[in-house]
Protein backbone atom coordinates (compact mmCIF):
# COMPACT_ATOMS: atom_id res chain seq x y z
CA UNK A 1 0.00 0.00 0.00
CA UNK A 2 1.24 3.54 -0.72
CA UNK A 3 2.57 5.48 2.27
CA UNK A 4 2.13 9.14 1.32
CA UNK A 5 4.05 10.35 4.36
CA UNK A 6 7.26 8.82 3.00
CA UNK A 7 9.70 11.15 1.21
CA UNK A 8 10.83 9.11 -1.85
CA UNK A 9 9.44 8.33 -5.27
CA UNK A 10 11.66 5.75 -6.96
CA UNK A 11 11.28 5.81 -10.74
CA UNK A 12 11.99 3.15 -13.33
CA UNK A 13 14.77 5.20 -14.96
CA UNK A 14 16.84 4.84 -11.75
CA UNK A 15 16.07 8.36 -10.56
CA UNK A 16 14.77 9.04 -7.06
CA UNK A 17 12.64 12.07 -6.19
CA UNK A 18 12.90 13.39 -2.63
CA UNK A 19 10.10 15.52 -1.18
CA UNK A 20 12.19 17.81 1.00
CA UNK A 21 9.42 18.75 3.42
CA UNK A 22 8.26 15.18 4.05
CA UNK A 23 8.89 13.41 7.34
CA UNK A 24 12.15 11.45 7.35
CA UNK A 25 13.44 13.36 4.30
CA UNK A 26 16.77 14.13 6.00
CA UNK A 27 17.30 10.49 6.97
CA UNK A 28 16.46 9.40 3.42
CA UNK A 29 18.94 11.84 1.89
CA UNK A 30 21.68 10.71 4.29
CA UNK A 31 21.23 7.21 2.89
CA UNK A 32 20.85 8.29 -0.74
CA UNK A 33 24.18 10.12 -0.89
CA UNK A 34 25.89 6.78 -0.20
CA UNK A 35 24.71 5.23 -3.46
CA UNK A 36 23.21 7.95 -5.69
CA UNK A 37 24.18 11.30 -7.20
CA UNK A 38 22.23 14.52 -6.83
CA UNK A 39 21.01 15.84 -10.21
CA UNK A 40 18.64 18.69 -9.41
CA UNK A 41 17.87 20.53 -6.19
CA UNK A 42 15.09 23.13 -6.58
CA UNK A 43 13.10 24.25 -3.56
CA UNK A 44 10.75 21.34 -2.90
CA UNK A 45 11.74 18.22 -4.86
CA UNK A 46 15.34 17.00 -5.19
CA UNK A 47 16.28 14.48 -7.88
CA UNK A 48 18.94 11.81 -7.38
CA UNK A 49 20.15 9.27 -9.92
CA UNK A 50 21.61 5.83 -9.23
CA UNK A 51 24.43 5.22 -11.71
CA UNK A 52 26.68 2.21 -12.22
CA UNK A 53 29.61 4.15 -10.73
CA UNK A 54 27.67 5.36 -7.69
CA UNK A 55 26.49 1.81 -6.99
CA UNK A 56 29.97 0.32 -7.49
CA UNK A 57 31.47 2.86 -5.10
CA UNK A 58 28.76 1.93 -2.60
CA UNK A 59 29.65 -1.76 -2.99
CA UNK A 60 33.33 -1.03 -2.36
CA UNK A 61 32.39 1.00 0.72
CA UNK A 62 30.64 -2.05 2.20
CA UNK A 63 27.01 -1.54 1.25
CA UNK A 64 25.35 -4.57 -0.28
CA UNK A 65 22.49 -4.61 -2.75
CA UNK A 66 19.95 -5.79 -0.18
CA UNK A 67 20.71 -2.79 2.07
CA UNK A 68 20.21 -0.38 -0.83
CA UNK A 69 17.00 -2.06 -1.94
CA UNK A 70 15.62 -2.24 1.59
CA UNK A 71 16.36 1.48 2.13
CA UNK A 72 14.51 2.46 -1.04
CA UNK A 73 11.51 0.29 -0.19
CA UNK A 74 11.41 1.61 3.38
CA UNK A 75 11.40 5.30 2.38
CA UNK A 76 9.30 5.06 -0.83
CA UNK A 77 5.77 6.44 -1.12
CA UNK A 78 4.87 3.80 -3.72
CA UNK A 79 6.01 0.28 -4.46
CA UNK A 80 9.48 0.16 -6.00
CA UNK A 81 9.48 -1.56 -9.41
CA UNK A 82 11.12 -4.97 -9.45
CA UNK A 83 13.07 -3.87 -12.54
CA UNK A 84 14.78 -1.18 -10.45
CA UNK A 85 15.59 -3.55 -7.61
CA UNK A 86 16.88 -6.08 -10.12
CA UNK A 87 19.08 -3.48 -11.82
CA UNK A 88 20.58 -2.49 -8.47
CA UNK A 89 21.37 -6.10 -7.61
CA UNK A 90 22.85 -6.72 -11.04
CA UNK A 91 25.10 -3.63 -11.02
CA UNK A 92 26.31 -3.98 -7.45
CA UNK A 93 26.88 -7.70 -8.02
CA UNK A 94 29.26 -6.96 -10.87
CA UNK A 95 31.96 -5.54 -8.60
CA UNK A 96 34.35 -8.31 -7.63
CA UNK A 97 33.26 -10.80 -10.29
CA UNK A 98 36.38 -10.05 -12.29
CA UNK A 99 39.70 -9.13 -10.74
CA UNK A 100 43.40 -8.70 -11.34
CA UNK A 101 45.84 -10.89 -9.43
CA UNK A 102 49.51 -11.79 -9.62
CA UNK A 103 50.43 -15.48 -9.59
CA UNK A 104 54.08 -16.55 -9.76
CA UNK A 105 54.95 -13.05 -10.93
CA UNK A 106 52.42 -13.16 -13.76
CA UNK A 107 49.69 -10.50 -13.90
CA UNK A 108 46.33 -12.09 -14.69
CA UNK A 109 42.74 -11.06 -15.28
CA UNK A 110 40.65 -13.61 -13.41
CA UNK A 111 37.05 -14.66 -12.84
CA UNK A 112 35.19 -17.67 -11.53
CA UNK A 113 32.81 -17.18 -14.46
CA UNK A 114 34.41 -18.65 -17.58
CA UNK A 115 31.78 -17.16 -19.87
CA UNK A 116 32.43 -13.69 -18.46
CA UNK A 117 36.10 -13.96 -19.43
CA UNK A 118 34.98 -15.11 -22.87
CA UNK A 119 32.77 -12.03 -23.14
CA UNK A 120 35.53 -9.65 -22.07
CA UNK A 121 38.03 -11.30 -24.41
CA UNK A 122 35.72 -10.58 -27.33
CA UNK A 123 35.02 -6.95 -26.37
CA UNK A 124 37.01 -4.22 -28.08
CA UNK A 125 39.14 -2.47 -26.85
CA UNK A 126 39.53 -4.94 -23.95
CA UNK A 127 40.73 -7.76 -26.22
CA UNK A 128 43.66 -5.63 -27.44
CA UNK A 129 44.84 -5.32 -23.83
CA UNK A 130 44.72 -9.04 -23.01
CA UNK A 131 47.43 -11.61 -23.62
CA UNK A 132 47.15 -15.37 -23.92
CA UNK A 133 44.47 -17.40 -22.16
CA UNK A 134 46.20 -19.30 -19.34
CA UNK A 135 43.28 -21.47 -18.28
CA UNK A 136 39.50 -21.35 -17.99
CA UNK A 137 39.62 -18.70 -15.27
CA UNK A 138 42.60 -16.47 -16.07
CA UNK A 139 44.17 -14.46 -18.91
CA UNK A 140 47.65 -12.99 -19.04
CA UNK A 141 47.89 -9.18 -18.86
CA UNK A 142 50.96 -7.10 -19.66
CA UNK A 143 52.03 -5.01 -16.67
CA UNK A 144 51.99 -1.85 -18.76
CA UNK A 145 48.32 -2.40 -19.65
CA UNK A 146 47.07 -2.70 -16.08
CA UNK A 147 45.54 0.77 -15.87
CA UNK A 148 44.23 0.86 -19.45
CA UNK A 149 42.55 -2.52 -18.95
CA UNK A 150 40.73 -1.32 -15.85
CA UNK A 151 39.53 1.77 -17.71
CA UNK A 152 38.30 -0.26 -20.69
CA UNK A 153 36.56 -2.86 -18.52
CA UNK A 154 34.80 -0.14 -16.49
CA UNK A 155 33.49 1.45 -19.68
CA UNK A 156 32.20 -1.97 -20.72
CA UNK A 157 30.28 -2.24 -17.45
CA UNK A 158 32.62 -4.55 -15.53
CA UNK A 159 34.60 -2.84 -12.74
CA UNK A 160 37.81 -4.73 -12.05
CA UNK A 161 38.89 -5.34 -8.46
CA UNK A 162 42.66 -4.85 -8.48
CA UNK A 163 44.18 -7.40 -6.09
CA UNK A 164 47.51 -7.73 -7.89
CA UNK A 165 49.44 -6.01 -5.14
CA UNK A 166 52.26 -3.54 -5.43
CA UNK A 167 55.94 -3.51 -6.31
CA UNK A 168 58.57 -3.57 -3.60
CA UNK A 169 59.65 0.00 -2.88
CA UNK A 170 62.39 1.82 -1.05
CA UNK A 171 61.68 1.88 2.66
CA UNK A 172 61.64 5.17 4.50
CA UNK A 173 63.05 5.78 7.96
CA UNK A 174 60.22 5.35 10.42
CA UNK A 175 58.06 8.45 10.68
CA UNK A 176 55.18 9.13 13.03
CA UNK A 177 52.51 11.72 13.58
CA UNK A 178 53.16 14.31 16.28
CA UNK A 179 49.49 15.40 16.45
CA UNK A 180 46.36 13.46 17.28
CA UNK A 181 44.00 12.51 14.49
CA UNK A 182 40.29 13.21 14.65
CA UNK A 183 38.08 10.11 14.74
CA UNK A 184 36.92 10.47 11.12
CA UNK A 185 40.53 10.95 9.98
CA UNK A 186 41.45 7.63 11.62
CA UNK A 187 38.46 6.02 9.91
CA UNK A 188 39.51 7.45 6.54
CA UNK A 189 43.04 6.04 6.77
CA UNK A 190 41.78 2.67 8.00
CA UNK A 191 39.31 2.46 5.10
CA UNK A 192 42.08 3.27 2.60
CA UNK A 193 44.80 1.08 4.12
CA UNK A 194 42.67 -2.04 4.70
CA UNK A 195 45.51 -3.70 6.67
CA UNK A 196 47.91 -2.99 3.83
CA UNK A 197 46.82 -6.06 1.89
CA UNK A 198 46.77 -6.53 -1.87
CA UNK A 199 43.44 -4.69 -2.19
CA UNK A 200 44.37 -1.96 0.31
CA UNK A 201 46.49 1.11 -0.14
CA UNK A 202 44.73 2.36 -3.25
CA UNK A 203 41.67 4.54 -3.52
CA UNK A 204 40.15 7.94 -2.84
CA UNK A 205 39.28 9.76 0.38
CA UNK A 206 36.62 12.46 0.02
CA UNK A 207 36.59 15.08 2.77
CA UNK A 208 35.56 18.75 2.88
CA UNK A 209 38.18 21.45 2.49
CA UNK A 210 39.41 22.33 5.96
CA UNK A 211 38.64 18.86 7.35
CA UNK A 212 42.28 17.78 7.33
CA UNK A 213 42.88 15.79 4.15
CA UNK A 214 46.57 16.62 4.53
CA UNK A 215 46.63 14.97 7.96
CA UNK A 216 45.00 11.85 6.46
CA UNK A 217 47.73 11.67 3.82
CA UNK A 218 50.53 12.19 6.35
CA UNK A 219 49.18 9.37 8.52
CA UNK A 220 48.94 7.21 5.39
CA UNK A 221 52.58 7.76 4.46
CA UNK A 222 53.66 7.11 8.05
CA UNK A 223 51.69 3.88 8.07
CA UNK A 224 53.04 2.78 4.68
CA UNK A 225 56.64 3.50 5.71
CA UNK A 226 57.75 3.86 2.08
CA UNK A 227 59.24 6.59 -0.06
CA UNK A 228 56.38 8.87 -1.06
CA UNK A 229 55.64 11.27 -3.90
CA UNK A 230 52.95 13.89 -3.23
CA UNK A 231 51.49 15.55 -6.34
CA UNK A 232 50.03 19.02 -5.68
CA UNK A 233 48.24 21.70 -7.67
CA UNK A 234 50.60 24.67 -7.27
CA UNK A 235 53.96 25.64 -5.80
CA UNK A 236 52.09 27.41 -2.98
CA UNK A 237 50.39 24.10 -2.25
CA UNK A 238 53.73 22.25 -2.33
CA UNK A 239 55.16 24.58 0.30
CA UNK A 240 52.03 24.40 2.41
CA UNK A 241 52.28 20.59 2.37
CA UNK A 242 55.93 20.77 3.42
CA UNK A 243 55.06 23.07 6.33
CA UNK A 244 52.35 20.65 7.43
CA UNK A 245 54.64 17.62 7.12
CA UNK A 246 57.34 19.25 9.26
CA UNK A 247 54.90 20.51 11.90
CA UNK A 248 52.71 17.42 12.21
CA UNK A 249 55.12 14.49 11.79
CA UNK A 250 58.59 13.46 12.90
CA UNK A 251 59.92 14.08 9.37
CA UNK A 252 62.84 16.50 9.20
CA UNK A 253 64.03 18.93 6.53
CA UNK A 254 66.42 16.21 5.32
CA UNK A 255 63.44 13.91 4.66
CA UNK A 256 61.30 16.23 2.55
CA UNK A 257 62.02 17.76 -0.83
CA UNK A 258 60.45 20.29 -3.19
CA UNK A 259 60.52 19.77 -6.95
CA UNK A 260 59.61 23.02 -8.68
CA UNK A 261 61.04 25.55 -11.11
CA UNK A 262 63.10 26.93 -8.21
CA UNK A 263 64.26 23.72 -6.53
CA UNK A 264 65.02 20.19 -7.67
CA UNK A 265 65.14 18.08 -4.51
CA UNK A 266 64.49 14.32 -4.56
CA UNK A 267 64.03 13.11 -0.99
CA UNK A 268 62.26 10.17 0.75
CA UNK A 269 59.12 12.36 0.72
CA UNK A 270 59.04 14.61 -2.35
CA UNK A 271 56.41 17.20 -3.25
CA UNK A 272 55.84 18.12 -6.90
CA UNK A 273 53.14 19.92 -8.90
CA UNK A 274 51.01 18.21 -11.55
CA UNK A 275 52.42 20.68 -14.07
CA UNK A 276 56.05 19.82 -13.26
CA UNK A 277 55.38 16.09 -13.27
CA UNK A 278 53.60 16.16 -16.63
CA UNK A 279 55.83 18.84 -18.21
CA UNK A 280 56.04 18.30 -21.96
CA UNK A 281 59.13 18.83 -24.12
CA UNK A 282 57.78 20.76 -27.11
CA UNK A 283 60.82 19.79 -29.18
CA UNK A 284 60.02 16.08 -28.89
CA UNK A 285 58.49 14.30 -31.86
CA UNK A 286 54.72 13.70 -31.47
CA UNK A 287 55.18 9.92 -31.80
CA UNK A 288 58.15 9.75 -29.42
CA UNK A 289 58.08 7.54 -26.31
CA UNK A 290 56.18 8.93 -23.33
CA UNK A 291 59.39 9.43 -21.34
CA UNK A 292 60.83 11.51 -24.20
CA UNK A 293 57.75 13.71 -24.53
CA UNK A 294 57.40 14.00 -20.72
CA UNK A 295 60.99 13.69 -19.40
CA UNK A 296 60.07 14.30 -15.75
CA UNK A 297 57.80 11.25 -15.77
CA UNK A 298 60.76 9.05 -16.64
CA UNK A 299 62.86 10.68 -13.94
CA UNK A 300 60.25 10.16 -11.23
CA UNK A 301 59.45 6.63 -12.45
CA UNK A 302 63.02 5.63 -11.72
CA UNK A 303 62.85 6.59 -8.04
CA UNK A 304 61.03 3.50 -6.76
CA UNK A 305 58.20 5.22 -4.90
CA UNK A 306 56.09 3.11 -2.58
CA UNK A 307 53.19 5.57 -2.37
CA UNK A 308 51.89 8.36 -4.56
CA UNK A 309 49.45 10.87 -3.08
CA UNK A 310 47.34 12.86 -5.54
CA UNK A 311 45.99 16.04 -3.96
CA UNK A 312 42.83 17.36 -5.65
CA UNK A 313 42.60 14.02 -7.47
CA UNK A 314 39.55 15.14 -9.45
CA UNK A 315 42.03 17.02 -11.67
CA UNK A 316 43.75 13.81 -12.69
CA UNK A 317 41.60 12.71 -15.63
CA UNK A 318 42.33 15.94 -17.54
CA UNK A 319 44.30 14.85 -20.64
CA UNK A 320 47.46 16.72 -19.69
CA UNK A 321 47.57 15.01 -16.30
CA UNK A 322 46.36 11.53 -17.19
CA UNK A 323 49.89 10.28 -17.92
CA UNK A 324 50.79 10.76 -14.24
CA UNK A 325 48.44 7.93 -13.25
CA UNK A 326 50.04 5.24 -15.39
CA UNK A 327 51.99 3.71 -12.51
CA UNK A 328 49.63 1.02 -11.29
CA UNK A 329 52.11 -1.03 -9.26
CA UNK A 330 52.42 1.64 -6.56
CA UNK A 331 50.11 2.36 -3.64
CA UNK A 332 47.91 5.32 -4.50
CA UNK A 333 45.90 7.75 -2.39
CA UNK A 334 43.63 10.34 -3.98
CA UNK A 335 42.33 13.28 -1.98
CA UNK A 336 39.44 15.54 -2.96
CA UNK A 337 36.51 17.52 -1.61
CA UNK A 338 34.29 16.22 -4.42
CA UNK A 339 34.62 13.58 -7.11
CA UNK A 340 32.21 15.45 -9.36
CA UNK A 341 33.47 16.20 -12.87
CA UNK A 342 31.27 17.97 -15.40
CA UNK A 343 32.88 15.93 -18.21
CA UNK A 344 31.67 12.67 -16.64
CA UNK A 345 35.18 11.19 -16.32
CA UNK A 346 34.88 10.17 -12.66
CA UNK A 347 35.29 6.58 -13.83
CA UNK A 348 38.91 7.31 -14.74
CA UNK A 349 39.64 8.06 -11.09
CA UNK A 350 37.92 4.81 -10.03
CA UNK A 351 40.05 2.85 -12.53
CA UNK A 352 43.41 4.60 -12.23
CA UNK A 353 43.60 5.52 -8.55
CA UNK A 354 41.06 3.19 -6.99
CA UNK A 355 37.48 3.30 -5.73
CA UNK A 356 36.13 5.77 -3.23
CA UNK A 357 37.15 4.37 0.14
CA UNK A 358 35.77 7.06 2.46
CA UNK A 359 33.31 9.93 2.23
CA UNK A 360 31.53 12.15 4.71
CA UNK A 361 28.98 14.92 4.22
CA UNK A 362 30.09 18.49 4.90
CA UNK A 363 27.01 19.11 7.06
CA UNK A 364 27.94 16.16 9.28
CA UNK A 365 31.37 17.61 10.08
CA UNK A 366 29.85 21.06 10.49
CA UNK A 367 27.41 19.69 13.08
CA UNK A 368 30.34 18.15 14.96
CA UNK A 369 32.27 21.44 14.91
CA UNK A 370 35.12 20.23 12.69
CA UNK A 371 34.40 22.78 9.96
CA UNK A 372 32.82 26.21 10.22
CA UNK A 373 29.09 26.61 9.60
CA UNK A 374 28.39 28.45 6.36
CA UNK A 375 25.57 30.44 4.82
CA UNK A 376 25.29 30.43 1.03
CA UNK A 377 23.68 33.40 -0.71
CA UNK A 378 23.13 34.11 -4.40
CA UNK A 379 22.63 37.79 -5.25
CA UNK A 380 21.01 38.44 -8.62
CA UNK A 381 21.94 41.76 -10.18
CA UNK A 382 19.59 43.43 -12.72
CA UNK A 383 21.50 44.59 -15.78
CA UNK A 384 21.10 48.14 -17.01
CA UNK A 385 23.92 49.50 -19.16
CA UNK A 386 25.12 45.98 -20.03
CA UNK A 387 21.71 44.66 -21.11
CA UNK A 388 21.76 45.91 -24.74
CA UNK A 389 25.26 44.52 -25.32
CA UNK A 390 24.22 41.15 -23.86
CA UNK A 391 21.05 41.00 -25.96
CA UNK A 392 22.84 41.75 -29.26
CA UNK A 393 25.71 39.31 -28.69
CA UNK A 394 26.20 35.81 -30.04
CA UNK A 395 25.13 33.11 -27.53
CA UNK A 396 28.72 31.90 -27.03
CA UNK A 397 29.76 35.41 -25.95
CA UNK A 398 26.95 36.06 -23.54
CA UNK A 399 28.35 34.15 -20.56
CA UNK A 400 31.45 36.35 -20.40
CA UNK A 401 29.46 39.57 -20.91
CA UNK A 402 27.06 38.68 -18.10
CA UNK A 403 29.78 37.41 -15.79
CA UNK A 404 31.89 40.57 -16.13
CA UNK A 405 29.04 43.11 -16.00
CA UNK A 406 30.06 46.37 -14.35
CA UNK A 407 26.74 46.37 -12.44
CA UNK A 408 28.32 43.85 -10.07
CA UNK A 409 30.79 46.38 -8.61
CA UNK A 410 28.39 48.16 -6.21
CA UNK A 411 27.05 44.79 -5.06
CA UNK A 412 30.59 43.71 -4.14
CA UNK A 413 30.89 46.92 -2.12
CA UNK A 414 27.60 46.18 -0.38
CA UNK A 415 28.62 42.64 0.58
CA UNK A 416 31.95 43.79 1.98
CA UNK A 417 30.13 46.46 3.99
CA UNK A 418 27.99 43.72 5.57
CA UNK A 419 31.16 42.21 7.09
CA UNK A 420 33.20 45.18 8.35
CA UNK A 421 35.47 43.21 10.68
CA UNK A 422 36.05 40.12 8.54
CA UNK A 423 38.60 39.15 5.92
CA UNK A 424 37.24 38.77 2.40
CA UNK A 425 38.31 36.71 -0.60
CA UNK A 426 36.94 37.92 -3.96
CA UNK A 427 37.31 35.16 -6.56
CA UNK A 428 36.52 35.01 -10.26
CA UNK A 429 37.29 33.61 -13.67
CA UNK A 430 38.14 36.53 -15.99
CA UNK A 431 41.42 38.36 -15.42
CA UNK A 432 40.39 41.70 -16.93
CA UNK A 433 37.33 41.77 -14.68
CA UNK A 434 39.48 40.92 -11.66
CA UNK A 435 41.90 43.75 -12.49
CA UNK A 436 39.01 46.20 -12.53
CA UNK A 437 37.63 44.86 -9.24
CA UNK A 438 41.06 44.95 -7.55
CA UNK A 439 41.56 48.56 -8.66
CA UNK A 440 38.04 49.49 -7.49
CA UNK A 441 38.66 47.92 -4.07
CA UNK A 442 42.30 49.05 -3.87
CA UNK A 443 43.15 45.42 -3.08
CA UNK A 444 46.01 43.20 -4.27
CA UNK A 445 45.35 40.69 -7.07
CA UNK A 446 46.69 37.19 -7.65
CA UNK A 447 46.36 35.54 -11.08
CA UNK A 448 48.19 32.78 -12.90
CA UNK A 449 50.88 35.24 -13.97
CA UNK A 450 51.61 36.47 -10.44
CA UNK A 451 55.10 35.48 -9.26
CA UNK A 452 55.41 32.93 -6.48
CA UNK A 453 57.05 35.37 -4.05
CA UNK A 454 54.18 37.83 -4.50
CA UNK A 455 51.58 35.10 -4.05
CA UNK A 456 53.25 33.93 -0.84
CA UNK A 457 53.40 37.51 0.48
CA UNK A 458 49.68 38.19 -0.07
CA UNK A 459 48.54 34.84 1.31
CA UNK A 460 50.75 35.37 4.38
CA UNK A 461 49.20 38.82 4.89
CA UNK A 462 45.73 37.27 4.92
CA UNK A 463 46.86 34.65 7.41
CA UNK A 464 48.41 37.16 9.83
CA UNK A 465 45.48 39.59 9.57
CA UNK A 466 47.35 42.50 7.99
CA UNK A 467 45.28 42.29 4.79
CA UNK A 468 41.48 42.58 4.73
CA UNK A 469 40.60 41.91 1.07
CA UNK A 470 42.34 39.82 -1.59
CA UNK A 471 41.21 39.34 -5.19
CA UNK A 472 42.15 36.02 -6.81
CA UNK A 473 41.58 34.23 -10.11
CA UNK A 474 40.87 30.51 -10.40
CA UNK A 475 44.36 29.83 -9.00
CA UNK A 476 42.64 30.41 -5.66
CA UNK A 477 40.35 27.42 -6.16
CA UNK A 478 42.82 24.89 -4.78
CA UNK A 479 44.86 24.09 -1.70
CA UNK A 480 45.17 27.48 -0.05
CA UNK A 481 45.10 27.45 3.74
CA UNK A 482 43.45 30.70 4.88
CA UNK A 483 41.98 29.69 8.24
CA UNK A 484 40.56 33.04 9.37
CA UNK A 485 39.09 34.22 6.07
CA UNK A 486 35.33 33.96 6.60
CA UNK A 487 33.81 35.69 3.55
CA UNK A 488 34.09 34.63 -0.09
CA UNK A 489 32.50 36.58 -2.94
CA UNK A 490 32.29 34.64 -6.20
CA UNK A 491 31.88 37.11 -9.06
CA UNK A 492 32.38 34.79 -12.05
CA UNK A 493 33.11 31.13 -12.63
CA UNK A 494 33.63 28.23 -14.98
CA UNK A 495 30.08 27.92 -16.28
CA UNK A 496 28.13 25.52 -14.01
CA UNK A 497 31.02 23.66 -12.37
CA UNK A 498 29.99 21.99 -9.10
CA UNK A 499 33.61 21.02 -8.57
CA UNK A 500 34.62 24.68 -8.58
CA UNK A 501 31.76 25.52 -6.21
CA UNK A 502 33.09 22.99 -3.71
CA UNK A 503 36.64 24.31 -3.94
CA UNK A 504 35.62 27.94 -3.53
CA UNK A 505 33.36 27.30 -0.57
CA UNK A 506 36.19 25.24 0.86
CA UNK A 507 38.45 28.29 1.08
CA UNK A 508 36.42 29.66 4.00
CA UNK A 509 35.07 26.72 6.03
CA UNK A 510 38.09 26.08 8.21
CA UNK A 511 37.02 26.55 11.85
CA UNK A 512 37.46 30.13 13.10
CA UNK A 513 39.17 30.88 16.40
CA UNK A 514 36.18 32.92 17.58
CA UNK A 515 33.65 30.37 16.30
CA UNK A 516 32.04 32.69 13.74
CA UNK A 517 30.35 31.26 10.66
CA UNK A 518 31.50 31.54 7.06
CA UNK A 519 29.57 33.49 4.42
CA UNK A 520 29.68 32.43 0.77
CA UNK A 521 28.21 34.80 -1.82
CA UNK A 522 27.69 34.29 -5.54
CA UNK A 523 26.89 37.38 -7.61
CA UNK A 524 25.09 36.62 -10.87
CA UNK A 525 23.58 38.77 -13.61
CA UNK A 526 19.82 38.33 -13.48
CA UNK A 527 17.88 37.10 -16.53
CA UNK A 528 21.05 35.76 -18.18
CA UNK A 529 22.80 32.43 -18.71
CA UNK A 530 24.56 32.97 -15.38
CA UNK A 531 21.34 32.10 -13.53
CA UNK A 532 21.15 28.73 -15.28
CA UNK A 533 24.80 27.96 -14.52
CA UNK A 534 24.30 29.01 -10.89
CA UNK A 535 21.49 26.45 -10.54
CA UNK A 536 23.86 23.69 -11.58
CA UNK A 537 26.55 24.86 -9.16
CA UNK A 538 23.93 24.98 -6.43
CA UNK A 539 23.47 21.21 -6.72
CA UNK A 540 26.72 20.63 -4.86
CA UNK A 541 25.64 22.87 -1.97
CA UNK A 542 22.26 21.14 -1.72
CA UNK A 543 23.88 17.71 -1.75
CA UNK A 544 26.03 18.69 1.22
CA UNK A 545 23.02 19.94 3.19
CA UNK A 546 23.48 23.71 2.81
CA UNK A 547 20.56 26.08 2.50
CA UNK A 548 20.84 28.42 -0.46
CA UNK A 549 19.28 31.87 -0.13
CA UNK A 550 18.53 34.01 -3.21
CA UNK A 551 18.41 37.81 -3.06
CA UNK A 552 17.82 40.43 -5.74
CA UNK A 553 20.04 43.50 -5.61
CA UNK A 554 18.37 46.88 -5.81
CA UNK A 555 18.99 48.68 -9.08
Amino acid sequence: MPDFSNPLIVQSDMTVLVEVAAPRADAARDLLVRFAELEKAPEHIHTYRMTPLSLWNAAVAGLDADEVCDALVDFAKYDVAETVLGEIRDLMGRYGRVWLDRIDGDLRLMSDDESLLDELSATPPIRELLGTRIDRHSIHVRDGDRGALKQAALEAGWPVADEAGFDEAAAMDAASMTVSLRPYQHDAVDAWWRDGGDDGGSGVVVLPCGAGKTVVALEALCRAGMSTLVVCTTVSSVRQWIREALSKTSLTTDDVGEWSSERKELRPVTFVTYHSLAWSDRNAEPDAELEVRHPNLGLFDAQGWGLIVYDEVHLLPAPVFRATARIQAIRRLGLTATLVREDGREGDIFSLIGPKRFDVAWSSLENQGWIAPATCTEIRVPLAATRPTYARSEPRQRHRIAATAAEKLPVIDDVIARHPDEQVLVIGQFVEQLKDVAAHLDAPLITGSTGQATRDKHFAALRDGSLDVLVVSKVGNFSIDLPEVSVAIQISGQYGSRQEEAQRLGRIVRPKMDGRQASFYTIVADDTDEVRFARNRQRFLAEQGYEYRIETATA
